[in-house]
């Protein structure tokens, strides 16, 4: 039964990637701003500043910019399995793997990183390490495992977990591997949005039945390795919790959720917060932050009305950084794609 549920609903996102796959990226399919602003790059009266209009970023157009070129090369990564070859001298050939350490070892040239390089920089880096040992040597690399080609997808899936891919990976392909769960009539539900995590400091959500019912190809917008895709289940709450912690990403939101719980389950701040670590909340649907102090949060003379709420992106910025230039410059074209609100800096 698994087994049959799992292909139709492989088959399911697979159909709808390939009917994608034939198309061009077409305008914005979401609700226009303002009730008739066009979604586009539109001024917009700054709520609480009083600086100058900003700038709103068409939707698709945060997608475009969150999305790889397709062609991008491939970085090599931990765990591939690579085969050198050197022009004229097959006697020399050899089978690496990348450590843990982004390192490979070979015979005169030592240790090398290559984890973070190209198959053509990769090359040129055993050449010139060699270059010493013979003359004009011609090296090429060929990936024969890819092992750190991988993305991770959470949440309302029946397969949760690391998906590999031997090129480059997009989100239908990553979905269909994760296996979308059904309704009571056993039919394959598509997810009306997911979200994407990408490293410590960026979150983008992606409305995936809007864009599939509208024929956009940005459905199966293709991802980066270590990327990680949550898909909500419809009763879920829940913020993004980004920047220095241990865990980024989706935090539930429950009854008796406070700022200091969340933080807490997000693995609590990394040493780059500082010993007095301050936290920026930003409510995309407005555009509004603020920034506290964690020590004031917690405590009780304070008394603080910290009210989080579905969606609010909790960020913590690195010790010693500009708070308010770095979530503007990092968060604010990534933000929730279901409105064209800009972040506008702390109240």
């Amino acid at each position: 039964m698994n087994s049959r549920k799992t292909m139709a609903c492989a088959g399911l996102l697979l159909a709808a990637a390939a009917r994608l796959a034939g198309q061009t990226a077409g305008p914005a399919m979401l609700p226009q701003a303002g009730g008739g602003e066009p979604a586009g790059l539109v001024s917009s009266p700054v709520s609480n500043t009083g600086s100058d209009p900003v700038l709103k970023p068409n939707p698709m157009d945060v997608l475009r910019h969150f999305e790889p070129a397709a062609d991008e090369e491939y970085r090599l990564g931990k765990g591939d399995e690579l085969t050198v070859d050197f022009a004229g001298r097959p006697e020399m050939q050899a089978k690496l793997v990348v450590g843990p350490d982004g390192r490979v070892s070979l015979p005169l040239a030592g240790e090398l990183v290559l984890a973070g390089l190209t198959r053509t920089e990769s090359a040129k880096l055993i050449s010139t390490a060699l270059s010493s040992y013979y003359a004009n040597l011609e090296v090429q690399i060929s990936v024969t495992k890819y092992t750190a080609n991988t993305v991770v997808v959470l949440g309302a899936v029946d397969h949760p977990g690391v998906v590999t891919f031997d090129g480059a990976p997009t989100l239908l392909k990553a979905l269909s591997i994760g296996g979308l769960q059904t309704d009571p009539k056993k039919v394959t539900q598509i997810p009306e949005r997911c979200a994407i995590y990408r490293g410590q400091d960026q979150v983008v959500w992606v409305e995936l039945k809007a864009l599939i019912d509208s024929g956009n190809p940005l459905a199966d917008l293709r991802l980066r390795r270590d990327d990680v895709i949550y898909v909500p289940n419809g009763a879920e709450r829940f913020v993004s919790v980004l920047g220095e912690v241990h865990n980024p990403g989706a935090i539930q939101l429950l009854s008796n959720s406070t700022l200091a719980s969340v933080v807490a389950s997000a693995g609590g701040f990394t040493e780059s917060a500082g010993n007095t670590p301050h936290i920026q909340i930003v409510d995309p649907a407005n555009g509004k932050s603020r920034i506290l102090s964690f020590k004031d949060v917690l405590n009780p003379t304070k008394t603080l009305e910290v009210t989080l709420h579905p969606g609010d992106i909790i960020f913590v910025p690195r010790s010693g950084f500009n708070r308010a230039t770095y979530v503007l410059q990092r968060l604010s074209p990534l933000m929730q794609l279901s409105t064209l609100s800009y972040l506008v800096g702390p109240l």
